[in-house]
């Protein structure tokens, strides 16, 4: 199985926390950041990760922000971004796709393991 590189994002640090440790459990590289600014300046200046996972609703910049300012600035292109929110509404996971998202995970009703499952199964997905 292989490692890939994952990057964390939410303000919420105890999820962070939470969706870390079953990353790195599963032997996969993370990097967590409680911010959009701050995941943009590493992916400006860094090889992309195989995933990104996004938070919508955050202080700043929101998950969407993150998302266009990403694919304006065409970063990470070979990267697969998954918004998880618990923001579940069809006009949400509708706009993550006109965005370009990967995948759309719904915190409320995926236990961390299927986070984990559903962004590998994402990450092996072929383009």
């Amino acid at each position: 199985m292989s490692t890939h590189r994952i990057y964390l994002v939410d303000d919420d640090r105890f999820l962070l926390d939470m969706y870390a440790v079953k990353f790195k459990n599963a032997g996969h590289d993370v990097s967590v950041f409680q911010s959009g600014e701050d995941v943009l300046a590493k992916l400006r200046n860094e090889p992309a990760p195989s995933a990104l996972l996004i938070d919508v609703i955050m202080p700043g910049m929101t998950g969407f922000e993150i998302l266009e300012t990403i694919r304006k600035e065409k970063l990470g292109e070979s990267m697969k971004v998954i918004v998880l929110s618990n923001q579940g509404q069809e006009a949400d996971v509708e706009k993550a796709r006109e965005l370009g998202a990967d995948g759309y995970i719904i915190k409320a009703s995926a236990i961390p393991s299927e986070v984990l499952s559903e962004t590998l199964a994402i990450i092996d997905k072929p383009a």
